[in-house]
């Protein structure tokens, strides 16, 4: 599949080249991240969240957000964000949760969720992008 780097081609929503690789490269870190926690004794959503490549996966997310506005990554970049936030949320509320005695045992249950979460939400916008189709905003 060609993306073509052509600036009528972005204007029209349709994204260059250097674009649709770095989404890739956005899903790569998030998916290296998972792996690492799976081959490794972290968590998948510990790993997901607080590894450096995951980290640098969500700066590059903001820093080319504005590039890709108006084309279908947007919803890809989107996506991304949405992923690692709400994965911070969660693991808060799991904190708190696990800060009682009666909430541990509900908190590992949301991490284990969360994890197969996260997982779920990298390979199906990594094959999403793959595929070269947009993913929902909402």
């Amino acid at each position: 599949m060609t993306y073509p780097d052509s600036t009528a081609n972005h204007l029209a929503g349709q994204p260059t080249g250097n674009q649709v690789t770095l989404a890739h490269l956005i899903y790569a870190l998030h998916a290296f991240a998972v792996f690492s926690a799976v081959v490794g004794s972290a968590t998948i959503v510990f790993s997901f969240v607080a590894s450096l490549p995951s980290i640098a996966a969500v700066v590059l997310n903001y820093w080319n957000q504005s590039a890709v506005r108006g084309t279908w990554l947007e919803s890809h970049f989107s996506w991304q964000i949405r992923t690692f936030w709400f994965a911070v949320l969660w693991i808060a509320i799991a904190g708190v949760m696990a800060l009682t005695v009666i909430g541990i045992p509900f908190a590992i249950v949301l991490i284990l969720l969360l994890g197969l979460w996260v997982l779920y939400r990298v390979v199906r916008g990594w094959w999403a992008l793959g595929q070269a189709r947009a993913l929902p905003m909402s």
